[in-house]
């Protein structure tokens, strides 16, 4: 039997929502509201940001600060096609998310972040920079890479950004609407992400160049892996892939590195073998003397 997969911030709106009902009110405290809505919009926009920032800074370790747009021009329309996605969530489907449609941005999204994490780990050698930093950078930044950062922005914030609209819509017709309490979360939580995201790429410009792109690529591997556990978390709550928890240690959903079951703990486990597979292939490649001619061909490594 598949496990209650709902958020506890979903079961806090709801439990506040049934408790309102029993008092003979359909409105919370204004110290309740501040609170869930600062948790909504800082607990479901912080992976966004986090990928996002990691994107920018890499980007300005790279030379390419100039090349930063598209990913915040993806993120941007992202945030438009959550509006329009969460109206027609409310509008056509009495405000349920699909399941179906979540997973399968998910997916997408695991895989443009597989893609840029290796991308990243073959570039991760200083000498492949900084002889001609300015020359590589225009090179092996094309568009299709370009594109890829778009798509990531894009999907991260997307795969989400509806889901949280919806759940702000909720919390304002449980509560007193989108009054002072409520903006005021919602600006304090937006204000946490901002100085976040200041944060990391302050820290990130200070960062030596080799450890600031295995570590990047190493995050953003990890946050496909995270992508694939909720994906299957989605198909599996529609009965669509089996959910089987038997031996499956605690701290694997506890600490949030998948959703607790073998199916999305198999396939995690497969990605990260073959992943480790060919960092090693790599690494080998380049012990044996190979180094010089991935210095001299920056395009098609990329590619």
């Amino acid at each position: 039997m598949l496990r209650d997969a709902a958020s506890p911030l979903r079961q806090t709106i709801r439990r506040d929502a049934r408790s309102a009902d029993r008092n003979g009110s359909n409105r919370m405290t204004d110290g309740s509201t501040l609170v869930q809505a600062f948790i909504i919009l800082f607990r479901e926009g912080l992976e966004a940001l986090l990928v996002i920032a990691a994107l920018a800074a890499f980007l300005r370790r790279a030379n390419a600060a100039e090349r930063i747009a598209p990913v915040y021009m993806g993120a941007l329309a992202a945030v438009v096609a959550s509006i329009v996605m969460a109206w027609v969530f409310a509008t056509f489907y009495d405000g349920n998310h699909s399941d179906l449609f979540e997973a399968g941005v998910m997916l997408a999204a695991a895989v443009l972040l597989f893609y840029m994490s290796g991308w990243m780990f073959l570039r991760q050698d200083p000498k492949a920079w900084q002889a001609d930093l300015n020359r590589l950078a225009e090179r092996a930044l094309g568009a299709g890479t370009m594109l890829s950062l778009a798509g990531i922005a894009f999907l991260a914030v997307f795969r989400e950004g509806a889901e949280t609209i919806l759940f702000v819509h909720t919390l304002a017709k449980t509560a007193n609407g989108f009054d002072a309490a409520l903006l005021g979360g919602l600006a304090a939580a937006t204000l946490a992400l901002v100085a976040m995201f200041v944060a990391m790429q302050w820290l990130a410009l200070r960062l030596p160049l080799r450890p600031m792109f295995v570590v990047t690529s190493a995050f953003l591997f990890f946050m496909g892996l995270r992508m694939v556990g909720q994906a299957f978390q989605e198909l599996q709550e529609q009965a669509l892939i089996p959910f089987t928890t038997d031996g499956v240690p605690a701290f694997v959903s506890e600490w949030g590195l998948s959703n607790g079951s073998w199916e999305a703990l198999g396939t995690q486990l497969a990605i990260l073998a073959v992943a480790a597979a060919a960092a090693l292939v790599s690494l080998r490649r380049k012990a044996g003397g190979a180094t010089e001619v991935r210095e001299g061909r920056p395009v098609s490594a990329a590619s």
